[in-house]
Formats: C-alpha cells, sequence, structure tokens
C-alpha cells in the first residue's frame, strides 16, 4: 500500500478521495529534529509552508521508500528541490490552485491602502471617529499598476485591475508569447514599469540575492507609489520599504508575507500606512478545494498511473 505523509493539513475531501483510492494517508506534523526519520516510512509527502524540508530531512530519507514530496502551493522554495531531485526524489507543487485567492487578495490590498480600512477599521474599534485623518484616500481608477511576475496570479490581477480602470504593466524574465495580444497588458522592461506604475504588485518566485523590492530600486519609483506584496517575504527589504515609508517615498504597502514568519517587525506591520495580512493569500475555502484536488491528481498520476 501506497503511505502518504500530510503534514500541515489538507482538504478533507481530498483526503477522503485518496483513501477511497486505496491510499493509506497519515496527518500528522513533525517537529524539524524528527521529519527526516518520519519522512522514511512513507513514498510521498504533502506539505504547505509550515513545514521545511531541508537536506538534511533529505540526507535522513535516503535509501528509504521515500519517492514524491510535493508542496501545496505555487512555490517550493521551503523545499531544497534541487537537492531532493539529485537524490532520486520527484518534487512538485500545485501551481494553478491558489491563483484566484492570491489575486484577489493583492487587489484587496491595494484598495485597502487606497482607503485606509486597515487603519480607520481599528481606530473605530478603539472607539474613535477619526474621519478627518482618512479623508485623502485615493482611488485606484485610472492609476497604472506595475506587476512584477506575471505568472497566473500576475495575469488574474492585471485582468480585474483593467476591469477597474487601470492601465496594467507586465515585468517577466520570461514573456509568453501572444500574451500581450490576449490580454492587452503590455511587457516592459523593469525599469519602465518602476518608472511609470503608481501601484506595483510582487508576483515574482522568491529570488536569491538582492531583494526586487530594496532601496535601488524604491528610489527608481514614483514619489507616493502603493507596493503590494503577496509573493514571498524575501522580494522586499523590509528596512528600505519602512525608510521609504517614512519618507513619504512609498505612499502605503500592503503585505501578506514577511521576511521572518511569523514576523516580529512591529515598526512594519504596525505603520499606520501599512495594510496587513498573516500569510493568508490561499487560505480560502475554493483555494483549499482546488489545492487537493491537485494533489490527488499529482499522487494519482505517480503512483498509478
Amino acid at each position: 500500500m501506497i503511505r502518504i505523509l500530510v503534514t500541515d493539513g489538507m482538504d478533507k475531501e481530498a483526503i477522503d478521495q485518496l483513501k477511497k483510492q486505496g491510499f493509506d494517508v497519515s496527518e500528522q506534523h513533525y517537529a524539524p529534529e524528527e521529519l527526516g526519520a518520519a519522512m522514511r516510512e512513507y513514498d510521498a509527502l504533502v506539505v504547505r509552508s509550515s513545514t521545511q524540508v531541508r537536506a538534511c530531512h533529505i540526507d535522513a530519507a535516503k535509501g528509504s521508500r521515500l519517492k514524491l514530496i510535493i508542496r501545496g502551493g505555487v512555490g517550493t522554495d521551503n523545499i531544497d528541490v534541487a537537492y531532493a531531485e539529485a537524490n532520486g526524489i520527484t518534487v512538485r507543487n500545485t501551481p494553478r490552485a491558489s491563483s484566484q485567492s492570491v489575486a484577489e487578495l493583492a487587489l484587496a490590498h491595494m484598495l485597502s491602502c487606497c482607503r485606509f480600512i486597515s487603519a480607520a477599521g481599528y481606530t473605530m474599534r478603539e472607539g474613535r471617529w477619526d474621519k478627518k485623518a482618512y479623508s485623502k484616500g485615493m482611488e485606484i481608477g485610472g492609476k497604472t499598476l506595475g506587476i512584477i511576475g506575471f505568472g497566473r496570479i500576475g495575469q488574474r490581477l492585471g485582468c480585474m485591475a483593467k476591469a477597474l480602470g487601470m492601465t496594467v504593466l507586465a515585468y517577466d524574465l520570461y514573456p509568453v508569447e501572444g500574451l500581450e495580444q490576449r490580454l492587452g497588458i503590455p511587457y516592459v522592461s523593469l525599469e519602465e514599469l518602476l518608472e511609470r506604475s503608481d501601484f506595483i504588485s510582487v508576483h515574482a518566485p522568491a529570488q536569491d540575492g538582492q531583494p526586487i523590492i530594496r532601496a535601488e530600486t524604491i528610489a527608481r519609483m514614483r514619489d507616493g507609489v502603493v507596493i503590494i506584496n503577496t509573493s514571498r517575504g524575501r522580494n522586499v527589504d523590509e528596512q528600505a520599504l519602512l525608510d521609504a515609508l517614512n519618507s513619504g517615498k512609498v505612499w502605503a504597502a500592503g503585505l501578506d508575507v514577511y521576511l521572518e514568519e511569523p514576523t516580529h517587525n512591529h515598526d512594519l506591520y504596525s505603520h499606520p500606512r501599512v495594510s496587513c495580512t498573516p500569510h493568508i493569500g490561499a487560505q480560502t475555502a475554493e483555494a483549499q478545494q482546488k489545492v487537493g484536488a491537485e494533489v490527488v491528481e499529482l499522487l494519482t498520476a505517480f503512483f498509478k498511473p
């Protein structure tokens, strides 16, 4: 019997489907020092964001029955992918499942920044009626949105933004032929995007080396830009962003991901011009169902072709 270890939870319907197909499914989270030994007892490991699968865990699982690791989500930066595959362990993810939910959250942060929804709601719960403090909001219609990383999530956000009357620009290291014509959204250079955009939303994988949003790139942006990050915390230099918020160079920021999670950067997440959420981009009922369904597809295709 094929044994599956699910460490970060999964949709109940997906678990039931796997069991009906004859898979032996265990749901249990392991401490980092226990994970490697546990992996040896299973044919496949399914993780989300919480479990980190590093080289030490893969070393512990070498020569065992483990053949497949699935990340239920878009990125795989919590898994040492190259090392796993070099040791005969296949790594897969579920890139389609959370596109809509993450794009919607990015748009929600844009609106929250423009109309002070996060800050105003907080002050009202404190019994304050600070109407005048929030009288200088901003409309997104007629503004320019630059999307860095134009994959599934970026494309969804771009279409939503166009429907709301925004001009949309896209930058991606690997442009897709024909996409500009199909969506009516042009690819531009990163330099042009930084210089022209009123809003910049990051949807790129985690970057090695320097963050995408750092002091150098912020300096090239328009004064009063709004920055949104629902991708990976490493894509933004948090101190550079905080400095730019304090100086007014950046008008506001919407953040769902952070360099350290849970974040302890109180100065950033408590800033009055920051709309923040605790990495909930894919946390909708619909996305969880889609993730589960895609995981079932991957497991079935791998073990029961």
